[in-house]
């Protein structure tokens, strides 16, 4: 990516950068509500509204990119994309290969999902089902349970119902709206704090983007439209 220049208006939480190529939205397109495909074949959810709403700010021209989960990391390194927005928590292993704005969504229990009728105790020694490459499977990995990993959500979900799996862990809030369609056939059997809130990943190198980006969210989090898109999208309860 050309550089970008930094206006004082970016610094003053005015953000207006000037910029002389295209910014590239890496997103997974696969976990709603943070994002997903919609009926018109297109990235919607929270993140695509939001991240546009970022560009606007900050009068950039950017495009999205649609990437599986398990190379989302290595894809954003090897410059195919400049951001990630992907429902990605902030976490210090991470860090260690990737840069990340402020969260622009606080920390959101993770949830165990199963049958009804599942014995609650399988949290701790059943047979756990989570997307690889999660904070979910580094937690399940810790702990006395069995861990099976898939690459994508809907996996996750189908290994819970075709018994694969004894209970899947998730972000609760992608996992309330299967309790809610599932007609008595999923519940939720217990939560965790796991992460440090959702954060956009951009490229160690990246420092001017990260913060510019970095101050349109905290505009947005002054300003109370930053708490709009989470109610519109989540619930009251996270709100910063």
């Amino acid at each position: 990516m050309k550089k970008l220049t930094l206006a004082m208006g970016v610094l003053a939480m005015s953000a207006n950068v000037a910029l002389a190529d295209v910014v590239r939205m890496g997103s997974e397109g696969a976990y709603p509500p943070y994002n997903f495909i919609n009926d018109d074949n297109e990235l919607d959810g929270f993140e695509r509204e939001l991240g546009d709403e970022f560009c606007r700010r900050a009068n950039l021209e950017c495009e999205w990119v649609i990437n599986d989960w398990d190379t989302i990391i290595p894809n954003l390194v090897a410059g195919n994309y400049d951001t990630i927005m992907a429902g990605m928590s902030i976490t210090d292993a991470r860090k260690e290969v990737i840069s990340f704005t402020q969260d622009y969504l606080p920390n959101d229990p993770s949830a165990y999902m199963a049958l009804a009728g599942t014995p609650a105790d399988v949290i701790d020694n059943g047979i756990i089902v989570t997307q690889s490459n999660t904070i979910q499977a580094g937690h399940v990995a810790e702990t006395d349970a069995d861990l099976i990993e898939y690459s994508t959500p809907d996996e996750t979900i189908s290994a819970v119902r075709n018994g694969e799996a004894d209970a899947v862990l998730a972000d609760k809030e992608f996992l309330e709206a299967y309790v809610r369609d599932s007609g008595g056939e999923l519940v939720l059997i217990g939560e965790i704090t796991l992460g440090g809130g959702i954060g956009m990943g951009v490229r160690q190198s990246d420092n001017e983007l990260r913060e510019t980006f970095d101050a349109v969210i905290a505009e947005m989090k002054e300003d109370g439209s930053l708490n709009e898109l989470i109610v519109k999208w989540f619930n009251e309860d996270l709100q910063y």
